[in-house]
């Protein structure tokens, strides 16, 4: 498939913003029960939280411009019934508008905060599963039809957003941002650990179509010469990303490094020497990593339709 870059930065901003909303109702919870040593920053809690919503509301800037009609954009919801994607459109604006007031209610009124915390955590679980299930719902892509599908967007985003709540967190408290970075270093190694599952399972796949299947012919020796006219189409520009296996494997090992292995090493880094501006470094090298690696799971993805349209003439 071709990677849309706007629907790139539409899952990986709002994954982002979506766990740094979760990082910070979770610390939420604790201060409230007294399992937190110290008390926890308010203004941690509101900046955080308007953070998360910039996050999201950039993804959502983002996707209006995959539109080829951006005014028609709310007849998108109108198939909520049957379509994620419609989910999708409805779950994000309501999680973005809890999380404004997640913010609201912590700066004027405390007393209404985990009501709508606790909305905001359901909201932020549709949108990821939503999200999620607007690709591994799509059975004959085989590469997105998998439940690691939906693991990884949600386990990526709280790796992400746990990340930036501890780059944010070092601004009011050494101790709290500390004990962020490990968990965000304990978030990142299972990125890493489910995100390899899935590319080891891709790499097992074997296409269910074949020239032989698509023409009704048995024969082993049946290969296309060439697609059949010369020049491009919708489905040579939209279903094609025309990178080199070459540019993929640079790609997948990128991501890798980017996303998992260097942040990982400055969480690490930064949990044991204290040193907190490590984790603003983590999250900028981290997001990148994860921009990369959600362009190469769009390109992964292998249409069937390109067993005719990849035989250019």
């Amino acid at each position: 498939m071709r990677p849309a870059l706007s629907v790139v930065f539409l899952t990986t901003l709002i994954g982002a913003g979506q766990g740094l909303f979760l990082a910070l109702y979770a610390l939420d919870v604790l201060a409230r029960h007294g399992y937190l040593a110290a008390p926890l920053p308010v203004a941690l809690l509101v900046t955080g939280a308007l953070v998360a919503a910039a996050l999201t509301a950039g993804g959502l800037a983002a996707s209006f411009f995959h539109l080829g009609r951006p005014e028609r954009a709310w007849r998108a919801a109108a198939k909520w019934r049957t379509s994620w994607l419609s989910r999708e459109v409805i779950a994000l604006p309501v999680f973005l508008s809890l999380v404004v007031a997640y913010a609201a209610a912590h700066a004027h009124a405390p007393a209404l905060a985990p009501f709508a915390g606790a909305l905001g955590v359901l909201a932020c679980l549709a949108l990821f599963v939503c999200t999620a299930m607007i690709y591994a719902c799509v059975k004959f892509l085989q590469e997105w039809a998998s439940p690691l599908t939906v693991v990884n967007f949600v386990v990526l985003g709280l790796a992400s957003g746990t990340t930036a709540a501890a780059a944010l967190a070092g601004s009011w408290s050494e101790a709290l941002a500390v004990r962020l970075g490990a968990v965000a270093l304990v978030l990142t190694l299972a990125g890493l650990a489910t995100r390899a599952a899935s590319l080891v399972r891709n790499a097992r796949l074997r296409p269910r179509s074949t020239p032989q299947t698509a023409i009704g012919v048995k024969h082993p020796q049946v290969v296309q010469r060439a697609q059949g006219f010369m020049g491009g189409s919708f489905n040579t520009r939209e279903f094609l990303h025309g990178a080199t296996a070459a540019r993929l494997l640079a790609i997948k090992r990128g991501f890798l490094l980017l996303a998992f292995v260097i942040p990982a090493a400055l969480l690490a880094a930064g949990a044991v020497l204290g040193v907190t501006a490590l984790f603003a470094v983590a999250f900028l090298v981290q997001y990148a990593g994860l921009v990369a690696e959600r362009w190469y799971f769009f390109a992964q993805a292998d249409h069937p339709q390109n067993l005719y349209y990849r035989a250019m003439a």
